[in-house]
């Protein structure tokens, strides 16, 4: 009897009952209904240097004999699925073998099959990986950075566009033969808890100081491009071989945020990102009609992508006053819809559309050499993604036409509003209300500041060095005796730690006399430590002025802006504004 109609093997698959023996190497028959049998070899291909041994030639196990029956004595290949089986020659009219169980082989197919998708997914995921790396372009930061995003803090990225025409299709636009000025630049901030963020538009035209930019050359060497006084802002890149570290150092020296990564982008990433979602939905007030950015638009809402979403960021004579600051609403309206798109169930949960934005993205920036990996990208872009839209506020440095130019071409610093924006994101303060929690945290700590002050003269204080330049202690002493009349004061010296902000610690009896401090040296409510007081050297109780690395100066004030100011123009990234 062969090894289909042995035993019990009407209820089992034959193939089941061929075993690979680990310890030979070979597959055995296993015959679990019946007596022990020895093993079996199976029979194997020869290979293409050796002839098969004839069939007939075979060593029998002992005590066996092989049947006389004609047929297989081997399991048979399985069928295709639905396909009939062939009797074997001289069993017909027998009852076919049973199938095994449709788990077991349901268990076989999908365990082996989902082997080989992991195995080849996580090649293909591999080199996938190695090829988006291999897109990324990137350049120093020069060490104008901070060296790269934290994710325990908050996050400032300078995002950079250039008006340099390289790229198929570009060569027609405006000046065929820019370097790539920093036509558009944006600093983004985002907050150190990701609840908020604000995108600060720096006009081109805006006047400004570029400071002297150590610079590293395409052999890599480095090369010191001098700096330029009371220039156009947008000369801060690819004027005299400057590179994105120069734009970044400009930033600094504009805003005091030290950013800690830049990205660039030419005209074609503007192309292909809107392309790879699928278009950006924009609205507009009336119709466009612009001739020198060649978009035409009839009043309403549409889709853009491409060419015409290039035309649309660069329109300016047909919007607003028809100047760059005109421009920057429009890009502004533009990114907004972008991140909506982005954002959108319709982009994340697109494989394809995923895939093609990895792909467009990482061909179209250069970053700085902190970011010059998918992973690295990666990370930030979680980072962002934690980020809801509507506490996005877009906004532009405040500025007013230059005075000295009777033909208005260009624009300089609104010295009354300007230095707020700046001290609001140096301070991470929201430009949104973000949540009713927060509200109430900085109401109760605002409250510190509220309430009786006694007098100057009453405040006794020691003062400490907490991170300061040398001196501040000092200094600060000085001008609280001869200035502010708060002569029982005195300097202690260094703080046993670095402080990142300036701290009034005092004793619940000491409310009054901190409040008198805090109000004379511009303190914030957050500076004030309700806590314990310390023994001064005449033996009374004192509060303690520790002077971190915020301090400025004696009477500078502490107190960063809790709101913008009357007038700065803002908007949110998650409503659809229409261009006018």
């Amino acid at each position: 009897m062969d090894a289909q109609g042995r035993g019990r093997a009407d209820d089992i698959d034959p193939a089941d009952q061929w075993v690979l023996n680990p310890d030979t190497g070979e597959y055995e028959l296993r015959l679990g209904h019946s007596a022990p049998q020895s093993g079996v070899p199976a029979p194997r291909r020869p290979r293409p240097s050796e002839d098969a041994p004839p069939a007939r030639g075979r060593t029998e196990a002992p005590g066996r004999s092989r049947p006389e029956t004609p047929g297989r004595a081997v399991p048979p290949p399985r069928r295709r699925r639905g396909a009939p089986e062939e009797p074997l020659p001289g069993r017909r009219g027998r009852r076919p073998a049973r199938k095994a169980s449709k788990s077991k082989k349901v268990l076989l197919w999908t365990g082996g099959t989902m082997a080989f998708v992991l195995v080849a997914g996580a090649g293909a995921a591999y080199f996938y990986i190695e090829h988006l790396n291999n897109n990324i372009a990137s350049v120093s930061d020069d060490g104008a950075s901070t060296g790269g995003f934290s994710k325990d803090k908050a996050i400032n990225i300078l995002l950079i566009g250039t008006d340099k025409r390289t790229g198929k299709g570009n060569g027609s636009y405006g000046d065929a033969g820019s370097v790539g000025h920093a036509d558009t630049t944006i600093l983004l901030h985002v907050s150190k808890d990701r609840s908020n963020a604000t995108a600060l538009s720096i006009p081109r035209d805006l006047i400004t100081d570029v400071p002297d930019c150590p610079t590293t050359q395409e052999d890599g060497t480095q090369k010191i491009i001098p700096g330029t006084q009371q220039v156009r802002f947008n000369t801060s890149l690819g004027q005299d071989g400057r590179t994105p570290s120069c734009t970044m150092r400009t930033v600094t020296e504009l805003t005091g945020v030290k950013p800690d990564n830049f990205m660039v982008a030419d005209f074609n990433a503007v192309k292909t990102l809107t392309s790879a979602v699928g278009g950006v939905e924009v609205c507009v007030g009336k119709d466009l009609d612009d001739p020198d950015s060649h978009l035409k638009l009839s009043k309403g809402t549409h889709t853009i992508e491409g060419e015409q979403a290039l035309a649309f960021v660069r329109t300016r004579h047909a919007v607003g006053f028809g100047g760059d600051l005109s421009r920057i609403g429009l890009q502004q309206q533009f990114l907004s819809a972008l991140m909506r798109k982005l954002k959108s169930n319709d982009t994340l949960t697109s494989p394809s559309k995923m895939l093609d934005l990895a792909e467009a993205g990482t061909k179209a920036l250069t970053v700085d050499s902190q970011l010059d990996s998918i992973g690295k990208l990666k990370d930030l872009g979680l980072e962002l993604g934690k980020l809801n839209t509507k506490n996005l506020t877009f906004t532009t440095v405040p500025v007013i036409d230059n005075p000295t130019e009777k033909v208005k071409a260009t624009v300089v610093l609104n010295e009354s509003t300007a230095p707020q924006v700046f001290d609001m994101i140096r301070n991470d303060v929201s430009f949104t209300a973000v949540k009713e929690q927060k509200k109430k945290e900085a109401a109760a700590v605002a409250a510190r500041l509220k309430g009786t002050k006694a007098p100057a003269s009453e405040v006794r204080v020691r003062i400490l060095n907490g991170g300061a330049v040398a001196g501040s202690a000092q200094e600060t002493l000085s001008w609280l005796q001869n200035e502010e009349g708060v002569t029982k004061s005195e300097n202690a010296g260094n703080a046993p730690a670095s402080l990142a902000k300036t701290t009034l610690e005092y004793a619940p009896d000491q409310v009054d006399q901190a409040r008198r401090l805090a109000d004379i040296m511009g303190l914030p409510g957050s500076a004030m430590k309700p806590g314990e007081s310390v023994t001064n050297d005449q033996g009374l109780p004192a509060m303690t002025l520790t002077l971190g690395k915020d301090f400025e100066g004696a009477g500078v004030s502490l107190t960063a802006p809790s709101k913008a100011p009357e007038g700065v123009q803002k908007s949110t990234a998650d409503k659809v504004e229409c261009a006018k």
